[in-house]
């Protein structure tokens, strides 16, 4: 039987690949999927090779760590592709691996469509020659990166943002605040510490001692939106001897940003979900300073919140590094809490990016790019 390689090595990229598997398979139900994904993939019918937990870890440094086993799984795909009857392959953002992964699929003449570009803009352009040498076209979720392609006569398409028609709340505030137990008379701020064991280990810690000194001064409660891949009681861990009790919710993420009052936020996918959800958002973000030394050398932008990229400036504070820390985590959230100005301004912002981002359905564009390439390479 055909089949389509698809390969996400991350949250919000295996998100991405359920959807387009599942609008894929309304107009071809007989097409098998397989790869590397999550839970997500794998409740749409795509075989697993690998689940993204292999595949979970950040940083310069810490990647060098897990050389062997990133070949090994590589080498794995790519002979799975050549054994199988693949006719096209999809790989999903992380191009540190996806683009070895394209260069792999070039040699046996697969058509490979990629979706989300590199961040070229920031750093490492010369991922574009890459790109368009062992790619067959690339889906942009960003419009300001058509002219990017253009100009380097790469075959693109913007097909929109997958967080426009997915980032929705199904609960009402109340019916939301009743079914967990969260009190109407309270401010309430929400955690989301990123979704990788590595983003828990170093961001947690600060997260809880800022919450403690925000506790002092507000009358606050606080959630924690638990990603799938990680384990409810090894969070608790952390704050055991703390006084701010949080809840740990491991469903309805975005009625919790939706009806917070503020959001602390790892940089990443969630803080786009927090604008366009139009919450008061503080970022963050820490790696190891080796990675973060090296990093900074190369990257060519000024901002690390895809908020304030795609705004052209800071919106959103962004506690980067040695920024991040609990006094500088609580005076940020109190000048947010404390001036409805500074909020408002937020959300105005919020409402500018969720006009340019458009509301195009990028998992059905998505699908029909796919069709395409398979109809085209078939001819």
């Amino acid at each position: 039987m055909d089949s389509i390689l698809i390969i996400a090595c991350e949250n919000s990229a295996e998100n991405y690949g359920a959807d387009l598997v599942r609008e894929f398979r309304h107009f071809h139900p007989g097409m098998d999927f397989y790869g590397i994904g999550g839970k997500q993939m794998q409740e749409n019918g795509v075989e697993l090779l690998f689940s993204i937990q292999d595949l979970s870890f950040i940083g310069i440094f810490e990647i060098i760590f897990h050389i062997p086993r990133i070949l090994r799984i590589l080498n794995t795909v790519t002979k799975q592709a050549k054994k199988r009857n693949t006719k096209a392959a999809v790989l999903i953002d992380s191009p540190d691996f996806n683009l070895r992964v394209a260069k792999k699929l070039k040699k046996q003449s697969l058509p490979v469509l990629y979706y989300v570009s590199p961040t070229v803009w920031a750093w490492r352009k010369n991922r574009l020659q890459t790109i368009k040498k062992h790619t067959s076209k690339i889906m942009l979720i960003f419009p300001f990166e058509e002219k990017i392609y253009k100009d380097e006569q790469i075959p693109a398409a913007f097909v929109g943002h997958p967080l426009v028609k997915k980032v929705r709340v199904s609960l009402s505030r109340q019916a939301f605040f009743a079914k967990h137990g969260i009190k109407d008379t309270k401010k309430l701020i929400t955690l989301l510490p990123g979704s990788r064991q590595s983003e828990i280990k170093r961001h947690l810690p600060i997260l809880v001692k800022a919450l403690d000194l925000i506790k002092k001064k507000h009358d606050c409660q606080f959630v924690l939106k638990l990603s799938d891949n990680i384990d409810r009681e090894e969070i608790k861990e952390y704050f055991k001897g703390h006084f701010s009790p949080v809840k740990i919710l491991t469903q309805d993420g975005y009625e919790a940003m939706a009806y917070s009052d503020l959001v602390l936020s790892a940089c990443g996918t969630a803080n786009l979900e927090t604008a366009l959800l139009e919450t008061p958002l503080i970022s963050f973000y820490r790696i190891s300073p080796l990675s973060y030394i090296t990093g900074k050398k190369l990257v060519k932008i000024r901002h690390f919140s895809i908020v304030n990229i795609i705004s052209g400036k800071e919106v959103i504070p962004e506690l980067i590094q040695k920024n991040f820390n609990p006094e500088s985590i609580f005076e940020k959230a109190s000048q947010i809490l404390d001036s409805s100005e500074i909020r408002n301004k937020m959300i105005t912002e919020f409402k500018k990016i969720k006009q340019e981002l458009g509301d195009k359905d990028a998992a059905s564009n998505a699908a029909k790019e796919l069709e395409q390439l398979l109809f085209k390479s078939s001819a």
